[in-house]
């Protein structure tokens, strides 16, 4: 073939590519991806009409205020989505008249950095203390859990424990006082990243000291202290707040009367970190976090979105949403063709949501993106990567305990027990005397059940002869502890009673 003629093949050739792709037309939209923009506008409108307070000299230095997020002040209540099918937990802000705030002006040591000078704590209440104070449970939360765990005379709002506190439920407030507070780098009215440094007046942001759990548990002792509270009938706490649970046994071992672990652990597990790990990673990619100075801004709304979204699958399993969703792709609505190609062919698949778990993750995650600070959820979420009870970890971080543990051979919950648990039964030695409810949940896979077995064979080796452990069934993962009332409920209630 001559070179002239093989230029004219070309160009057919060219001109045939041309005219199949203009036949081919280009998606008009992509709505998971316009949402972004669209959600970008919306607050910078609200951020027009109501400025971010930023620099504030006048600030009072002795009171760490301003701990919420000036863009998150008009986020309604989650309500539940259309695609859902299924039971969710009420997760909001609250409003800062329905909790009480305590603020201490004594510094508060730290485990990684240097003394926080002043900080606040913002908690709420449920019952009456007892004459002789003999009768306080503490309520540790999850990550981004608020104090509001349950509806009160000032937010009369269901809470995010509604049904397991209360006149006889599983923290009868009958019997009990039960204190529950938005933990120390919150964002629900506890000092935080986004509170007012009081010597700058102007946002921690990643100025913010690195926190660890039991930074958190010595801040709500604080607050015991002030309450008068010498001894807690008992701490009880879910996911983190297990932790924070197990720390105040650890680090107060006379002053928590008994310790209740739901779905926790006592070492983060590699794959925890790593999941946690992927969401912060997405959250700091948003350009809008700006290396956690966005305050005046716009706020990391999309890396938050996504980041939610991994989270969530951790959060329930797959067998529930095999029952919810299955395989079921969103209904169209009347005025959408289901192929506008070719209406011979089946439905085209969309890349947005398209199937109904897709449309379940984006809404979830759409609903939490505005409600909580970027910030906090990077700090508490490392500070839930750094805890590990083992003997080794604590003589790293230089936390010395009194209490030494004989370790007695046990008969181990797992078939191959961890490398570490001997370590981790030396760790937990000043439990040893207290009594601990362990609760698992078989399809959990964010604290894998094997972690509630470890952790209870871990307290019987250090020589605690009482122990309890219960190993739950069902379909709803990690957040069994939020939506089994009656078995999770009923386990406490018997326990504490």
């Amino acid at each position: 073939m001559s070179l002239q003629a093989g230029r004219a093949v070309g160009s057919v050739i060219r001109s045939i590519s041309t005219a199949t792709q203009a036949a081919r037309p280009r998606p008009s939209s992509f709505p998971c991806v316009e949402a972004h923009a669209a959600r970008a506008s919306r607050i910078a409108a609200a951020i027009s009409k109501h400025p971010p307070k930023g620099h504030n000299p006048s600030l009072n230095s002795n009171s760490p205020n301003s701990s919420q997020p000036l863009y998150n002040n008009s986020i309604a209540f989650s309500q539940p989505s259309p695609s859902s099918g299924g039971p969710e937990p009420p997760y909001a802000r609250p409003s800062p008249n329905s909790y009480q705030l305590y603020h201490s002006n004594t510094p508060l040591p730290l485990v990684y950095a240097p003394s926080l000078s002043a900080f606040q704590i913002a908690y709420e209440t449920w019952g009456e203390l007892s004459p002789t104070k003999d009768n306080a449970v503490l309520l540790f939360t999850g990550l981004s859990a608020s104090s509001h765990a349950a509806s009160t005379p000032s937010n009369p709002t269901p809470g995010w424990w509604e049904q397991f506190i209360g006149p006889g439920k599983a923290l009868d407030t009958n019997q009990h006082f039960v204190i529950c507070t938005n933990v120390l780098g919150g964002c629900y009215g506890s000092t935080g990243p986004s509170s007012i440094d009081p010597f700058t007046g102007e946002h921690y942001a990643t100025r913010f000291p690195v926190l660890s759990i039991f930074d958190m548990v010595n801040a709500q002792f604080r607050l015991l202290d002030h309450l008068g509270i010498d001894r807690l009938y008992a701490s009880v706490g879910s996911s983190m707040g297990a932790m924070q649970s197990l720390a105040a046994g650890w680090l107060y071992p006379k002053r928590a009367g008994k310790v209740v672990s739901i779905s926790g652990t006592a070492r983060s597990s590699p794959s925890s970190v790593a999941v946690r790990f992927a969401q912060r990673s997405v959250l700091m990619a948003d350009p809008n976090w700006n290396g956690g100075f966005y305050y005046d801004g716009l706020p990391p709304h999309t890396g938050m979105k996504l980041a939610r979204q991994i989270a969530t699958i951790t959060y329930r399993s797959g067998p529930e949403w095999d029952l919810r969703f299955g395989r079921k792709l969103k209904t169209l609505s009347e005025d959408v063709e289901a192929n506008p190609l070719d209406p011979s062919k089946p439905r085209l698949p969309g890349l947005c949501p398209d199937f109904l778990i897709e449309t379940y993750l984006d809404h979830q995650a759409e609903q939490f993106c505005l409600k909580y600070d970027a910030n906090s959820l990077i700090y508490i979420s490392k500070a839930m990567d750094l805890f590990d009870l083992t003997a080794e970890s604590l003589s790293d971080l230089q936390l010395v305990s009194s209490h030494s543990a004989h370790i007695t051979p046990s008969n181990p919950r797992t078939p191959t027990p961890a490398l570490h648990l001997s370590s981790l039964a030396k760790g937990l030695a000043p439990l040893v005397d207290t009594p601990v409810l362990v609760l698992g949940v078989q399809s959990d896979i964010l604290f894998p059940v094997e972690q509630q077995r470890e952790l209870a064979d871990a307290l019987r080796m250090a020589g605690n002869k009482q122990v309890v452990y219960y190993e739950l069934g069902g379909v709803w993962g990690h957040d069994t502890f939020l939506l089994d009332v009656q078995n999770v409920g009923g386990a406490i209630r018997g326990f504490l009673s």
